[in-house]
């Protein structure tokens, strides 16, 4: 058994850390696994989404602002610690902040995949989380430069020819991808229903509820699931506290829905990615 397990995430915008696998990170956390965050861009191109924080002041400082809500997520998740990448957000296709040479999109890729390199092999992790390799329901430049290095890192990473200025060698055991739980937001949308209140869900999400992503291992997340909702809301200018889509159940009914996170193992140097778990370590602990 290793001296220490790690959990490495690797998500491109400050807010990502928070809909993305937040109880799983705490539960882990909670258990005296060392938790760590990438993070590949400082979102300067999010959208300001509460009315509450939309201000002169706010919008010319938003990438200041949106660190510090960061730094508030992290900590009621319960990371040990966030490595920056320090490239700046792509915003959306054909944007015109899409094209600009700073942005994570346009990093030369061996530049931002030794950068994640190194990251890991300082932090030594186990187990590496990223975003899966089918991302067509929400095709951001970010999002697919994430996957893009994420694999070729954890491939380089073991590999003391590959990227020698970053580190002694050190290759990860597994990868998972996050996976987008449908059934999570149909049981939600059931329950809006069954209370008698209007669900937030368009036509355009209840289409996408019907799609079923394979995954291979689920982590309870009982006594957690309210960390992704509380570190949703330090993001106060991405996320509306007033937000029906978010916030629209009580906690106390939101506790009992599906409380587990899905994942995909898609890389393994411990067997076969045909598994059935419900441990992100299954295979690494004694």
């Amino acid at each position: 058994m290793p001296e220490r397990l790690c959990l490495l995430s690797v998500h491109a915008h400050p807010d990502d850390e928070a809909s993305k696998g937040a109880s799983t990170v705490a539960r882990y956390h909670a258990e005296g696994v060392r938790t760590v965050l990438v993070c590949c861009t400082g979102g300067e191109e999010g959208d300001i989404l509460n009315p509450a924080m939309d201000t002169p002041e706010v919008r010319e400082d938003l990438a200041r602002v949106r660190m510090a809500e960061l730094k508030a997520s992290t900590e009621i998740i319960g990371y040990d610690d966030t490595v920056l990448l320090g490239y700046r957000d792509s915003g959306m296709p054909d944007s015109e902040s899409n094209s600009n040479p700073a942005s994570f999109a346009r990093a030369p890729l061996d530049e931002a995949v030794g950068r994640l390199v190194e990251a890991i092999r300082r932090e030594k992790p186990q187990v590496v989380i990223t975003y899966p390799d089918d991302q067509s329901q929400y095709p951001h430049p970010d999002h697919l430069r994430v996957h893009e290095i994420s694999i070729l890192a954890f491939d380089s990473a073991g590999d003391p020819d590959r990227f020698p200025e970053a580190g002694p060698a050190f290759a990860p055991s597994k990868l998972y991808y996050s996976v987008w739980s449908g059934e999570r937001f149909r049981q939600i949308h059931q329950k809006f229903l069954e209370l008698g209140l209007e669900s937030p869900f368009d036509d355009k999400w209840l289409q996408r509820m019907t799609r079923i992503e394979p995954f291979t291992t689920t982590v309870d997340i009982t006594g957690f699931t309210q960390v992704r909702a509380d570190a949703l809301r330090a993001h106060a200018t991405q996320v509306d506290p007033n937000s029906p889509f978010w916030f629209g159940l009580p906690p106390e009914v939101m506790r009992d829905i599906h409380p587990v996170d899905e994942f995909r193992l898609a890389r393994s140097r411990l067997g076969p990615l045909d598994v059935t778990e419900d441990d992100l370590f299954a295979g690494l602990r004694g």
